[in-house]
């Protein structure tokens, strides 16, 4: 099997046996990113010095019993907005032309601990601002199924990275569903921890208070291996994990408005699936995820206005003109109106922990739509396809959840799991026990 076809944690092992080499992988993955008919349009910039020089010590490591972890020696893609120490971060925004970093971010210096090989940095939406992954200002990552469906943003890179053998596994963030919608979108895993789980130093920033790091990859055992590093916490064991007398509720009503046959074809009969290999499945509707959803421009616009405002304002005619509008939809906001949308949010949070307290997991599709092409999409069928993209993964941002995103069996088609944050262990056990009932 080529090495680009095997998952992240496999690979590790293969490291710890002695059968794959570290220089070798890493010259592999190089080389096929630069010969690859999409590199371009996947990577922002790549960084083979310092992935060789990694390499190297990871193979040493490994030659004298030393590795740091099971992902020691193992290359990962990076989503551009995290520093790189000497390497662009631009955020995929013209704004950020040519700003370079003096210090990793706190998570990329994680997984340099970990003996992690960083390949590149990743395209993405503009500032991470859209769920779509059109970014004509630097460069639109291809779909899996067809290069020129949409992959879902703004991890948009990342997800590309790993659906076309460009990488094993990829570092995403995710504030409104940016990890779990691109990985719906390309039949991959992807996991959102809880907010404040994960460090946000050295993270350009959109909505500091949801904005959070995680991993897309092929697995739930890769995500959990990847997220144990960015948190600095053990690897969640998956053994044994079953779904024999797992309580999950479908939350009804809100995220199945205006939903596409396939996804929600695909959803029920994962469902399906899942209440054959044990899962009691309950269907509720929750007055929260709406009401939460109806504040949402409130509180990430005009978060995301205060931190960009001034840098917009002084750039005229610079950004792709469908994310700056919606900055601008922040810049009339008051403090009161955006203090007061969080003080109701908080309500919100706790009457949603409430009503989830018997389930184990809250499940919906990760996206009502598939992903659309980018021809034609301007104006309010760009602004509606973008909201309608994140609105079901935008719940676990607000309500304060960690979630994962499945394949649901169907090309494009995700399978959303929410918990509280803080369950993040628990979550993705689930997950593990989901993903093998769907095969």
């Amino acid at each position: 099997m080529e090495p680009w076809s095997r998952s992240a944690a496999d690979l590790g092992r293969a490291i710890g046996a002695g059968t794959v080499d570290p220089v070798a992988l890493c010259e592999a993955m190089l080389e096929r990113i630069e010969g690859h008919e999409h590199g371009a349009r996947v990577y922002a910039r790549l960084m083979p010095a310092r992935a060789r020089a990694e390499a190297r010590a990871a193979a040493a490591r490994a030659r004298g019993g030393a590795r740091r972890g099971p992902l020691d020696g193992v290359p990962v893609s990076w989503k551009d907005l995290f520093d790189t120490a000497g390497t662009g971060t631009e955020a995929g925004s013209r704004l950020l032309a040519g700003r370079v970093p003096e210090a990793d971010a706190e998570v990329v210096a994680r997984g340099a601990r970990a003996g992690w090989v960083a390949l590149g940095k990743t395209h993405l939406s503009e500032l991470a601002f859209s769920g779509l992954g059109l970014n004509p200002s630097t460069a639109t990552p291809p779909g899996a199924h067809d290069a020129g469906l949409l992959p879902g943003g703004s991890s948009s890179g990342a997800a590309a990275s790993v659906a076309w053998g460009l990488a094993p596994v990829a570092v995403g963030s995710d504030t409104g569903g940016s990890i779990r919608l691109p990985a719906a979108w390309n039949d991959l895993v992807g996991f959102k921890p809880g907010w404040g789980r994960v460090p946000g130093e050295g993270a350009v920033p959109l909505c500091e208070t949801l904005d959070c790091a995680g991993p897309l990859a092929r697995t739930v055992e890769d995500c959990a291996l990847v997220h144990a590093v960015l948190a600095g916490e053990k690897p969640t064991a998956l053994e044994g994990a079953s779904l024999e007398g797992a309580r999950i509720m479908v939350l009804e009503g809100m995220p199945f408005e205006g939903i596409e046959e396939a996804p929600a074809a695909a959803f029920e009969a994962a469902l399906e699936r899942l209440a054959a290999a044990g899962a009691e499945v309950v269907r509720r509707a929750p007055p929260q995820p709406a009401e939460a959803d109806a504040m949402s421009g409130t509180i990430y616009a005009g978060e995301a206005w205060a931190i960009w405002g001034d840098l917009i304002e002084r750039n005229p005619g610079v950004m792709f003109e469908q994310i700056e509008a919606r900055m601008r939809g922040g810049e009339g906001l008051s403090a009161r109106e955006h203090i007061g949308a969080w003080r109701r949010l908080r309500a919100l949070r706790a009457g949603w922990r409430e009503e989830t307290a018997g389930f184990d997991a809250v499940a919906t599709p990760t996206s009502p739509i598939l992903p659309p092409r980018a021809e034609g999409l301007e104006g309010e069928a760009y602004r509606r396809a973008n909201l309608l993209a994140l609105r079901n993964t935008r719940i676990g941002n607000l309500l304060d959840c960690c979630g994962v995103s499945l394949p649901a069996g169907a090309a494009s088609c995700g399978l959303q799991m929410l918990a509280p944050g803080g369950a993040e262990g628990r979550l993705l056990r689930l997950a593990a026990a989901a993903k093998a009932a769907l095969g």
